[in-house]
């Protein structure tokens, strides 16, 4: 039996090995992470995917210590911005004082929102979502900035008010999302038929039965939609 003698890469056969791990290493990307933001980052960075989720009244009610419903249970606040902070997505979320005004935190947003675009962050990128009274800045803000291509995710966001109100024709790649059983919140339909011509929309029609209390937790069947809409998958 004859032993095969081991080779060994020599110095002359160095630069290709070098040259090889440069050639790995650009290929290499290394995946992007997520983020959770109690305020609007003084560092914004075009690359990246941003999501500004807007909380409901309960938070501005009762703080972020265990806010409770007695009718729809804990408004989940912390896990629902960890589950929306997937992987790649920074998530921007800042908690509004009691009785905050709309339409003055809908001006306050689109000014921020506006920073983003200032600095090259593409508005497909840029994914504002709203629930309930978050919601309905959240409408207030595609009114403001009547842009075609940022996109909007309205959870519970259509009452009667905003139904009603003939001077809001908004613009955005718009998604509602709504339970069947919610007494508060219907189908944004009608918000949708006097949008921009430029707009595109969807909504989803839940039946869990839970009403408005389906966005008080970070449950798959809206939180799916959400993020594969701000991933761009949607």
């Amino acid at each position: 039996m004859s032993i095969q003698p081991q080779r060994h890469f020599g110095q002359k056969h160095l630069p290709l090995v070098i040259s090889l791990i440069l050639l790995l290493g650009a290929c290499y990307s290394a995946p992007k992470s997520s983020i959770i933001h109690n305020e609007f980052p003084a560092e914004i960075r075009s690359e990246e995917r941003y999501v500004i989720y807007l909380h409901g009244r309960i938070i501005e009610d009762q703080g972020l210590e265990h806010p409770t419903s007695p009718v729809f249970g804990a408004y989940e606040y912390d896990a629902i911005l960890t589950a929306l902070a997937v992987e790649g997505l920074q998530v921007i979320s800042e908690v509004r004082p009691k009785d905050a005004d709309p339409f003055q935190h809908a001006n306050q947003l689109a000014d921020h929102v506006q920073d983003l675009l200032d600095v090259g962050v593409p508005p497909d990128h840029i994914t504002i979502v709203g629930v309930s009274k978050g919601g309905a800045i959240a409408i207030l803000t595609a009114l403001l900035l009547q842009n075609d291509n940022l996109q909007f995710v309205f959870l519970a966001s259509c009452g009667e008010e905003v139904l009603d109100d003939q001077s809001l024709t908004i613009a955005g790649r718009m998604l509602s999302i709504y339970e069947a059983a919610d007494d508060m919140a219907l189908s944004c339909q009608p918000l949708f038929e006097r949008s921009s011509t430029g707009s595109t929309f969807q909504e989803i029609r839940l039946e869990t039965g839970l009403g408005h209390g389906e966005f008080y937790t970070p449950r798959a069947d809206w939180i799916e939609p959400t993020v594969r809409m701000a991933l761009g998958e949607d």
